[in-house]
C-alpha cells in the first residue's frame, strides 16, 4: 500500500503547498512513484503548481520527474448508502485510483476546516504541519497563557488530529507520525523565536508530535511557482545565476526536512 503523507494546517499562509510540492517532487527525483491530491477546491494552489510544471516541461522540453495528480471524482448522490458522506466517497476513490501506481501519495489540505481535510487526516501515515514561527500560528496547536507562557491546553487542530488518531486505532491502523515543521524562520536569532521553540518542544511531548526544520523566508519560492519548478530543478534547467548562496542554502533545508520526515525507504540523496 502507498504511504500517505498529509500536509495539513487550518491556517493559510504557512507554506503548505510549497512543502507539499517540494516533498512530492523530491520523492519523484529519488525514484519513487508519487501521486498528489489537492483538497483545496477553491484556491487549488497545488493543482496550479502541477499545471505550471506541465506547461514548463512542454514548452522547454525539460525532463523533470513529477508527481501524478489525482482528481476527486464526482459522486451521484443516489449511489450513496444511508449515512454515507459524498466527500468521504470522493476522497477514498481518488486515493484508490492512485494507490496501485504509487509508493507515496501526498495530500495537500486547505487552510480551513473541511470534511475532506478531516477525512484526509484519518488516512495519514505521516502528517506534516507547516507552522509559521510565531505564537499566532502556535495558537492553532495550543492555547497559551499570555503572561506566564504556560500551555493551557490543546487547540482545535490538535483535537482534530487526536480524533483522527483514535479512529485509526479503532480501525487497527498504525499510528500517525505527526511532524510539525517550523516554516519561514527569520534569519536573526530573536527572543520570540526561542520562546516559540521552547513552547513547541513542551507541547510536542504532551500532544505527541515531532518538530522538524522547514524553509526560511526566501524570494525564490515565489519565483518558482509560476514555472511549476522546485529547488531541485534549478540545476537541470540550465538557467545561469539560479544557484546562488541563498538557493544552495534552501536546497540544504529541503534535504534536512526530507531526513527529518523519516519516510520509509527514503534517503535524501540529492
Amino acid at each position: 500500500m502507498a504511504h500517505i503523507i498529509v500536509v495539513g494546517n487550518e491556517k493559510g499562509g504557512a507554506g503548505k503547498s510549497t512543502v507539499a510540492m517540494h516533498v512530492g517532487t523530491a520523492l519523484a527525483r529519488l525514484g519513487h512513484r508519487v501521486g498528489m491530491i489537492d483538497l483545496d477546491l477553491r484556491q487549488k494552489t497545488t493543482s496550479r503548481y502541477l499545471a505550471n510544471r506541465k506547461t514548463s516541461i512542454a514548452r522547454h522540453g525539460y525532463e523533470l520527474p513529477s508527481p501524478v495528480e489525482g482528481a476527486l471524482p464526482e459522486i451521484d448522490p443516489a449511489t450513496l448508502t444511508p449515512g454515507e458522506n459524498a466527500h468521504d466517497r470522493r476522497l477514498s476513490q481518488a486515493v484508490a485510483a492512485l494507490e496501485a501506481g504509487s509508493d507515496f501519495i501526498v495530500i495537500d489540505c486547505p487552510g480551513s476546516h473541511t470534511r475532506l481535510s478531516q477525512v484526509a487526516h484519518t488516512l495519514a501515515d505521516t502528517l506534516v504541519t507547516p507552522l509559521n514561527d510565531s505564537f499566532v500560528d502556535f495558537d492553532l496547536l495550543a492555547h497559551i497563557d499570555g503572561e506566564s507562557g504556560e500551555i493551557i491546553g490543546p487547540s482545535v487542530y490538535s483535537e482534530m488530529v487526536w480524533n483522527a488518531r483514535q479512529l485509526r486505532a479503532q480501525a487497527g491502523l498504525k499510528p500517525i507520525d505527526w511532524v510539525v515543521v517550523r516554516n519561514r524562520l527569520g534569519a536573526q536569532r530573536m527572543v520570540n523565536k526561542e520562546k516559540v521553540g521552547h513552547a513547541l518542544d513542551d507541547l510536542a511531548h504532551r500532544v505527541g508530535f515531532r518538530v522538524a526544520p522547514g524553509f526560511n523566508e526566501r524570494v525564490i519560492f515565489r519565483e518558482l511557482f509560476p514555472r511549476g519548478l522546485t529547488l531541485l530543478d534549478l540545476r537541470d534547467i540550465g538557467v545561469k545565476g539560479q544557484m546562488n548562496i541563498s538557493n544552495v542554502a534552501a536546497r540544504q533545508e529541503l534535504r534536512e526536512l526530507m531526513k527529518a520526515l523519516e519516510l520509509p525507504g527514503v534517503t535524501a540523496d540529492f
